[in-house]
């Protein structure tokens, strides 16, 4: 992801999370929080030592961002996104996080209807 794409300080964390709305799944926390004048969203990435070693932790990372990257088209711009992990995710695949991902940001409607439907092959 691009670097303007991430949320890196502690500060713009804390903003998040203080005055963004949370929703949640079994094995996502999703903080959102709409800037105004923000032309593009960002994501800050949450994965607590109790999921696993720094592998598996790295390993998630990777998995939130390639799924985002592959939903960038349908999730809304202008707003920050701060993702929190849970113990179940360490279980899971890269198809059953974007799943679960997908399910917690439409929990959020911050995903854009598509009219593609599922006609793919």
């Amino acid at each position: 992801m691009k670097k303007e794409l991430r949320i890196k300080k502690n500060k713009e964390f804390q903003e998040v999370f203080n005055k963004g709305k949370s929703f949640a799944n079994r094995q996502f926390v999703v903080y959102v929080l709409k800037k105004e004048g923000q032309d593009h969203f960002r994501i800050g990435l949450s994965v607590s030592k109790k999921i696993g070693n720094a592998v598996m932790r790295n390993q998630i990372k990777r998995y939130i961002r390639q799924s985002f990257h592959e939903l960038q088209e349908q999730i809304h711009k202008g707003k920050d996104y701060v993702i929190i992990a849970r113990k179940p995710v360490a279980e899971m695949d890269m198809h059953e996080v974007k799943k679960s991902l997908e399910h917690v940001l439409k929990v959020a409607r911050v995903l854009k209807k598509t009219n593609a439907g599922h006609n793919e092959e």
